[in-house]
């Protein structure tokens, strides 16, 4: 009995002195020293009790202490695990000590894929109002909440670090990174460095969230595509934070005031939704030569007293591809050291905000300081002011007599209809004026304008305070009129629309002159018909080959375009056997198009009535019919989805592919193009034996840097000497790789039944981008290939092995066959502007 009791003694006084023990601790960062004792830290002289909404969080710290201690762990992982609902007087806090914390394994070689049916994979979800992240530290970079995976390289999908689900998530002194294509440096710890895991830059995510009133401070934000910095945050402040990126990369809802940005590439933002993103007193430094734009798919930014650097002479923009009814803002913004308006092409596009009361919304001086108006921007009807400058703005609104709350940002204008008819149609044009995020003020005097050579085709009828307005066309020319409508508010906010307005629309006319098909004359039919109208002849001609002398089975061929008739018909080998026939409906520049009219030539077409080289083939795709044809037939293009369903693909099938104008790096440029993501096209030859063949494509890929395509893996093949039907042949892949951002690879292909195996090895080449030439060559036995840039300037191969231009080889076993075409799965497309084939 004694010794029990002797022995319970014992562990008591072992647990007593065990709970007393003095707690060795020491901080990474010695110039921001922590004090920690298991149930509360000191830091900066302030006590910080821990508890359900204050956790410590320290990597440094062993298992068994974080098991000694509630509300202290190693990991942010672990910690999130425990999370209580913050408030907005009392979030909930992780106190995290300098040390580099991985959301997401990098040594796990297992790849992450969405859950949940969804399309992004992240590193941790988690759901919590008002959490808070603050670092013991004042330099973000010594406290690093990483991950290193993006779209292909470690994920599928586009790899993202956090998703935040809650109101008033926030930051403090910390680094997020995505270091998949940045190499993570670490001076408190050299030893938690880690090289970037690839160099090819891919889609690599930091934050999705959902919420509002959500703020970074002192917060650094690294990776290079698609960086997503609290994307999706309703009201968004970024107060002194560091941001580094490529395109489709910032939150487009945001304010960023004292900001320090790098772009790396030439469009930061997708796009900005709503009252779009502000710019106060940030320095920006642009690593793109030529163009620095701001978006890819327009929206809203405000630009104020805001520092741009380039080491190349550059033209800052809004946009490349910009619409007249854009409106952006600005205010004191230089490169270089010197003044620069933005969009200087588009001048109207810009409103400079100098003497025009708009700005105090933004920005206004008060006892000699300037004031960035955050209270403004932000505050919307519940007073959020994250910045503590409510006092300060009421003050100086009774000082200096001017209201600098409740101000708009943004002026919008809807529109009843894009296109009126004179004497029959009229616009109803509605204005909003918007405060900062999206909050609709109401009783701001509109004023509408037209510029002085629009005022005969329209008149403008506002309502008393201009706040509706009605557009009455009234056009006598024969052309449709494009008309910009302007509206202004007294601040100087600005919006614009485009109105067609069209003259009074006449019945479609007759033919004074029937159709008909002329006599063959040097292999081209001719087609001869006359409307009864004075207008100008803009009837839709097209032509089909058909199997009998009634119609029966017609494929379309040739289309009009542009309402420009087609009235000849180039006949080729392609077309013996079959009777031509031309479908006309007339049309004039009044008027809609009538009931067709057609014609079919009387007999099937010979050899003899053909002039053209049979072993020569060039398009264009001006004129081509680009609807779905799905069959493979001789002497016919197919046009069809990538993959075909087993059952057939439906007729109803949007068409897969289009004839239009390109974008971005087919910018200016009309050629062939996929509808969608994908697309096959294949040109059956007509029968015969066919030995020797080159292929040479005229190519424009809308990414601009030679990465081609969306994603890694994603490809195009070039195929020659292909059997569609046993999908047996040779083609030329060009793939982008998770070996480089900025290249594609290029390897021969041999196709076996649908399976294609490389015949030679990869060449890596930055070809693929502007006026890119596919050439591809089979003589005898040796297949030739070469992919080359004539707008390159780059003559020599970098040192990572990338080359001008692509040149490969390979020894075959060709067929008969005379096919040829292209298999598309690259996501963003890439125009066909020319193709030229020949045959021996």
């Amino acid at each position: 009995m004694k010794k029990t009791v002797f022995c319970t003694f014992l562990l008591l006084f072992f647990l007593i002195v065990k709970g007393q023990e003095k707690i060795t601790y020491q901080s990474l960062d010695s110039k921001n020293p922590i004090k920690f004792n298991g149930k509360s830290i000191v830091y900066k002289g302030k006590t910080i009790e821990l508890g359900p909404k204050s956790f410590f969080i320290d990597r440094e710290l062993t298992d068994a202490q974080t098991a000694r201690y509630p509300y202290v762990y190693n990991s942010v992982n672990e910690a999130v695990k425990h999370l209580t609902d913050g408030n907005e007087t009392e979030p909930m806090t992780l106190f995290i000590a300098p040390n580099v914390y991985w959301i997401d394994n990098p040594d796990d070689p297992e790849i992450r894929k969405p859950e949940d049916n969804g399309s992004v994979p992240y590193g941790l979800i988690i759901k919590c109002e008002w959490l808070k992240f603050y670092g013991l530290t004042d330099n973000p970079e010594n406290v690093v909440l990483a991950a290193n995976r993006g779209q292909t390289i470690g994920a599928v999908g586009n790899f993202t670090l956090f998703k935040f689900s809650g109101q008033g998530t926030s930051s403090e002194n910390i680094t997020f990174g995505n270091y998949c294509n940045v190499d993570l440096n670490f001076p408190l710890k050299p030893a938690l460095n880690r090289t970037k895991r690839a160099s090819a830059i891919v889609q690599a995510q930091l934050i999705h969230c959902d919420g509002d009133k959500i703020v970074a401070r002192n917060t650094r934000f690294i990776s290079r595509l698609n960086l997503c910095p609290f994307v999706g945050g309703k009201r968004v402040l970024f107060d002194r934070c560091h941001f580094e990126s490529t395109d489709d990369a910032l939150c487009g809802t945001a304010v960023y005031l004292n900001c320090t940005l790098d772009f790396y590439s030439s469009k930061p933002f997708y796009w900005t939704r709503g009252t779009g993103a502000v710019f106060l007193n940030c320095d920006i430094k642009s690593f793109t030569s030529g163009n620095q734009f701001f978006t890819k798919a327009n929206g809203q930014v405000a630009v104020i007293d805001t520092r741009f650097s380039a080491e190349n002479t550059i033209y800052l923009g809004w946009n490349d591809n910009i619409p007249k009814e854009t409106r952006n803002y600005q205010y004191q913004v230089s490169l270089n050291n010197n003044p620069v308006f933005i969009e200087k092409k588009n001048p109207a596009s810009t409103v400079d905000m100098s003497n025009l009361a708009v700005l105090d919304a933004y920005r206004f001086n008060f006892n000699g300081k300037t004031i960035y108006n955050t209270y403004n921007l932000l505050a919307a009807d519940d007073n959020w002011d994250p910045m503590q400058l409510k006092n300060t703005v009421l003050a100086a609104e009774k000082e200096n007599q001017k209201k600098y709350t409740q101000l708009p940002t943004q002026l919008l204008i809807s529109s009843s209809q894009n296109a009126i008819e004179t004497n029959k149609d009229k616009a109803v044009l509605k204005a909003t004026v918007n405060r900062f995020g999206n909050y609709e003020l109401k009783g701001e005097k509109i004023i509408w304008s037209l510029e002085d050579k629009d005022t005969t085709f329209v008149s403008l009828k506002p309502n008393k305070d201009g706040s509706e307005c009605e557009v009455i066309p009234n056009n006598s020319k024969n052309e449709v009129q494009t008309i910009l409508i302007t509206a202004k508010t007294a601040s100087g906010l600005e919006a614009a629309t485009v109105i067609d307005v069209a003259p009074p629309k006449l019945a479609s006319p007759s033919f004074a002159k029937a159709p008909q098909l002329s006599k063959i004359n040097n292999g081209i039919i001719t087609l001869k018909y006359q409307i009864d109208s004075s207008f100008k002849d803009e009837s839709q001609v097209n032509w089909y080959r058909c199997s009998d002398s009634t119609g029966k089975n017609a494929i379309e061929i040739l289309v009009s375009r542009d309402n420009v008739p087609l009235v000849s018909y180039p006949l080729t080998i392609n077309d013996t056997g079959y009777y031509i026939m031309a479908s006309v409906a007339p049309k004039h520049i009044r008027s809609d198009a009538g009931k067709a009219f057609t014609v079919i030539t009387p007999k099937p077409i010979s050899s003899r009535d053909i002039t053209a080289d049979s072993n020569i083939l060039s398009t264009d795709f001006k004129n081509s019919s680009t609807k779905n044809q799905l069959a493979i037939i001789p002497g016919f293009w197919t046009f069809a989805p990538l993959e075909q369903e087993k059952n057939g693909t439906p007729s109803n099938l949007k068409d897969v592919w289009y004839y239009g104008e390109g974008i971005d790096g087919a910018n200016n440029k009309r050629g062939l193009l996929q509808t969608g993501r994908t697309g096959k096209l294949l040109y059956t030859a007509a029968k015969r034996d066919y030995t020797d063949m080159k292929l040479i494509l005229d190519v424009t890929p809308f990414k601009t840097a030679g990465q081609g395509f969306s994603v890694a893996h994603m490809y195009m093949d070039v195929l020659i000497k292909y059997n569609p039907e046993t999908q047996s042949g040779y083609g030329l892949r060009l793939i982008r790789t998770t070996k480089h951002h900025d290249a594609v690879d290029c390897i021969l292909l041999e196709y076996k039944n649908g399976v294609a195996t490389e015949i030679s090895k990869a060449v890596t080449t930055n070809a693929f981008n502007g006026d890119c030439t596919i050439t591809m060559e089979i003589k005898a036995n040796q297949f030739m290939a070469k992919v080359s840039n004539s707008s390159s300037t780059v003559k020599k191969a970098t040192t990572d092995g990338v080359y001008p231009e692509a040149m490969l080889d390979a020894i075959i076993q060709p067929g008969v066959s005379g096919n040829f075409g292209i298999l598309y799965n690259g996501g963003s497309p890439t125009m066909i502007n020319e193709i030229h084939a020949e045959w021996k």
